[in-house]
């Protein structure tokens, strides 16, 4: 790693420093690649629609999406639109990912046949739009097409529920108070499918500006949703705002060209092939076509009418991620909300801290102003009803005066105005009642009593002479069941067998049959248009509704029942609700660990419980989206707070850290956020010959200051003026130093054995700036060597050549500057033999210093690089 540095705790989370934020930024790359190479790699492939051409045509449904959608073209727009600064921060996490793909250690690649290849500048913001373009609601407006056309305008109402990648997270924020010593505490778990390596990544990131500890997607810069800079924290769930549209458009060819229906005519629009690699098949050519809507990513096989889709990102060519420095230059609450008027989308519900009390609920993104039938399905291209106004919705921000829950729900003067389909609100009704008992956050996240009302009532409606002697007592067993879904309830695996064979059941109703038509849209949103998935989802609605279609649920309930119990008892819950991670294979020995884990990990929870871990009734009872990941930040305090994911840091199967935290997720334990807090961070690393491996990391006052107190008290350490310093007095000297920052302190190690003490400073923040003129890219240097009774031969002059290259390698260094006691002339002949000059002599407060500059050109030349400094 040619810039900055990585340190990992005992959990292999990684703590990257960085001289400058670009220098983090180019850490952040290089590391997302060491543990995540297979993974980033493929998600950039996907942003391109080039993952068939590795890995097969079981890929081209994707492959031809993104091409369509211009995820691509979109990544470049709204990259060349970032500010400046924001455009070298991703192009140096990007420095840092092509630095690392050639020593990516991951073997899907070599089972694959294929290599890495290098990344863009815009490859980050293409991951992010491959996480999020299928996170909104434009697939649940093909279901209600779907419905529409099957069974009959107004029947979608009838699944009026959350669709499979809708919603399930979580979060609640607790106000605190200061005065009393109360923390305030943010804590919640984000609800995705649940990709193995996970789809976060544990991350401490830390320079001069900001220590951001969060979660980080692989692939992309920052932590865009979660994080905890110390006196402020932030998190968010998806608000369900509907912001994402569908127009049907009226296509024809004309003389080579191809013009679209609009409102006063035809109109030509651009249009061009493009033709998809398929390894192991034959290419596959797709046609690109773009209207004034959007780019056109399906046709109604039923109407032969193209479907576009419209989204603020490509419509504004702004996705938002100039939002994301500031994010993390955040240190109150109010700069999280000022930061994120930026964002575009996904637009998501945030819950934000600090340590002044302070908590708000807002909502960031860009939701279009339109006509409100825009929310249900495709709506005609060439009506000029259907086009966006001027300007989005406004954004509201709200101070909470004491708890605010958020669970993907309906909520008044908040996100009610913003969508349609909301979450029930038996979460956030839930996550309240437990908040108000005074339950802890552990609690909260892991509750498993699930709402199941609507189907509880069905059974009431049962007389028992419509079931057998068995089902009765099923029935009567069930109602009195609590309805926690525990992975090791024996009444939950009954409940859930009823419910599956209800579902099969109302599936093939008369009522319902109709919905079993082929789908007009294109294969890969069949999760969205599966008849069979959206009955098993929609369970509560339909047995509520089915009448109005002319349908009884209670005939389909009874038969289950008795289904149920004629056959052998039930599994247990958790024997059922196995979790079955997506994973996408290259691998057979990583296939084979993936499997494993698949057959042992039995899981607790459900798809309306606050421990929302999803399948789908009557279709699966295995669990492929979940908590992917679950946080309590104690604001003001981050040794107090706790985070976990569900698998681990790594992505390398057989690595110590690929599972490691799998069984604590499962069981809903949580660790520390910050790890060993004795664990040395590491800034940089270099072998000196015939010596050892010398490192610096950062001082840390808390368990240091012992060891330094032992060095500055000796007689040879006169000249740094603490020889009758006490061990707390050195401590909270050091305290102030690592506050600044200006200055830094480090300690310098020799095969992790420590040798000495090393500081640099900004010499226009010290006082030794007032009596010199100060030039821009000047560094200060302080330095004390302690290498023991038996130093090696030759060691300082070794040590000192490697600590000026740490310094040198931040691009804005220029010059040194050094100010030892004009005494000591030790230190002083060593300066000199380095290649320093000296110039006069200045007063500073405690001694009469010598003045002495190296610059960068004479260090280069006598010195050169270090072929293994990193």
């Amino acid at each position: 790693m040619r810039r900055g540095a990585a340190r990992r705790n005992q959990w292999g989370i990684p703590h990257m420093w960085g001289d400058t934020v670009e220098d983090l930024a180019y850490v952040q790359g290089f590391t997302a690649v060491t543990d995540r190479a297979w993974q980033v790699q493929t998600e950039k492939w996907r942003s391109e629609g080039r993952l068939a051409e590795r890995l097969g045509p079981a890929h081209v449904p994707w492959d031809r999406f993104a091409r369509r959608a211009r995820l691509d073209d979109t990544a470049r727009r709204c990259f060349q639109r970032l500010l400046p600064e924001t455009r070298r921060w991703i192009e140096a996490y990007v420095d840092g990912v092509n630095d690392a793909l050639p020593h990516a250690d991951a073997p899907e690649f070599g089972a694959a046949g294929c290599a890495p290849d290098p990344w863009r500048p815009w490859s980050p913001l293409g991951v992010f739009l491959v996480q999020h373009i299928l996170f909104s609601t434009f697939p649940n407006k093909l279901w209600r097409a779907h419905v529409s056309a099957t069974l009959g305008p107004g029947a979608g109402d009838l699944f009026a529920m959350e669709g499979p990648a809708g919603a399930g997270s979580n979060a609640w924020a607790v106000a605190g108070d200061p005065g009393a010593g109360r923390p305030t505490v943010i804590a919640g778990d984000p609800h995705r499918v649940l990709e193995l390596p996970g789809i976060y990544q544990q991350v401490r990131l830390s320079c001069p500006e900001f220590d951001v500890a969060g979660l980080a997607f692989p692939g992309v810069p920052g932590v865009p949703h979660f994080g905890h800079a110390g006196p402020v924290a932030w998190a968010v769930t998806n608000a369900m705002a509907d912001y994402q549209d569908l127009y049907r458009e009226r296509l024809r060819r004309r003389d080579g060209r191809i013009e679209v229906r609009e409102a006063d005519g035809w109109t030509a629009v651009p249009h061009h092939v493009e033709r998809i690699a398929v390894r192991g098949g034959d290419p596959v050519e797709v046609e690109i076509i773009e209207t004034a809507r959007g780019p056109v990513i399906d046709v109604d096989r039923t109407t032969g009418e193209a479907i576009s889709l419209r989204t603020p990102t490509r419509v504004d060519g702004d996705l938002g991620f100039d939002a994301l420095l500031p994010l993390l230059r955040a240190r109150r609450a109010g700069d999280v909300a000022e930061a994120l008027r930026d964002w575009v989308e996904p637009v998501n519900s945030v819950l934000v801290a600090d340590d002044t009390g302070t908590v708000l609920r807002l909502v960031a993104g860009r939701v279009p102003i339109r006509d409100d039938r825009c929310r249900d399905e495709p709506v005609p291209g060439w009506d000029p009803r259907y086009r966006w106004h001027a300007g989005y919705a406004p954004m509201p921000s709200v101070v909470v005066p004491d708890v605010e829950v958020h669970a993907n729900d309906r909520r008044a003067r908040d996100n009610a105005e913003l969508g349609r389909d909301f979450a029930p609100p038996h979460r956030a009704r839930r996550i309240r009642a437990l908040l108000a008992d005074g339950a802890p956050a552990g609690t909260v996240h892991t509750d498993t009593l699930a709402d199941h009302a609507a189907l509880l009532s069905l059974l009431r409606r049962l007389p028992a002479r419509r079931l057998s002697p068995a089902g009765a007592i099923l029935r009567d067993r069930l109602l009195a069941w609590s309805g926690r879904m525990d992975a090791d309830s024996a009444d939950a695996g009954a409940f859930a067998a009823w419910r599956a064979a209800l579902a099969r059941r109302l599936a093939e109703e008369p009522a319902l049959r109709p919905l079993r038509a082929p789908s007009a849209f294109d294969e890969r949103f069949a999760p969205w248009t599966d008849p069979a998935t959206r009955v098993g989802l929609a369970l509560d609605g339909l047995v509520t509704g089915l009448p109005r279609l002319g349908g009884d649920p209670l005939p389909p309930a009874a038969a289950a029942l008795d289904e149920v119990a004629a056959g052998p008892e039930p599994d247990a819950w958790g024997e059922r609700h196995l979790l079955h991670p997506v994973h996408l294979g290259a691998d057979p020995a990583v296939g084979a660990a993936v499997a494993a884990l698949r057959a042992r990990v039995r899981l607790a929870g459900d798809n309306d419980a606050v421990l929302a871990t999803d399948s789908v009734p009557g279709v699966s009872d295995v669990c492929r989206r979940g908590p992917a990941a679950r946080y309590v930040w104690q604001v003001g305090d981050r040794a107090a707070s706790r985070w976990i994911v569900p698998f681990g840091s790594s992505g390398r199967a057989g690595d110590p850290h690929f599972l490691d935290q799998s069984a604590h997720w499962a069981a809903g334990d949580l660790i520390p956020l910050e790890g060993d807090p004795t664990m040395a961070v590491v800034v940089y690393e270099e072998d000196l010959p015939g010596m050892g491996r010398l490192s610096l990391t950062v001082l840390n006052p808390q368990t240091d200051a012992e060891l330094v107190h032992g060095w500055v008290t000796q007689p040879r350490a006169t000249f740094w003026g603490m020889l009758d310093h006490s061990v707390e007095q050195v401590r909270e000297i050091y305290e102030l130093v690592d506050g600044l920052p200006t200055h830094h302190a480090f300690l310098i190690r020799l095969d992790d054995r420590p040798i000495g003490l090393f500081q640099s400073y900004e010499p226009d923040a010290d006082p030794v700036g007032e009596r010199y003129d100060v030039r821009s890219g000047d560094v200060g240097m302080h330095l004390l060597l302690a290498p023991g009774q038996q130093p090696p031969h030759g060691l300082t002059g070794a040590v000192v050549p490697a600590l000026l290259r740490f310094l040198f390698r931040d691009p804005e260094a220029r010059r040194l500057v050094v100010e030892p006691d004009a005494r000591n002339e030790r230190a002083l002949n060593r300066l000199k033999i380095t290649g320093f000059t000296f110039e006069g002599e200045i007063d500073m407060p405690t001694k009469r210093a010598q003045l002495a500059f190296l610059t960068r050109e004479r260090f280069t030349a006598l010195f050169g690089d270090h072929p293994d400094a990193r």
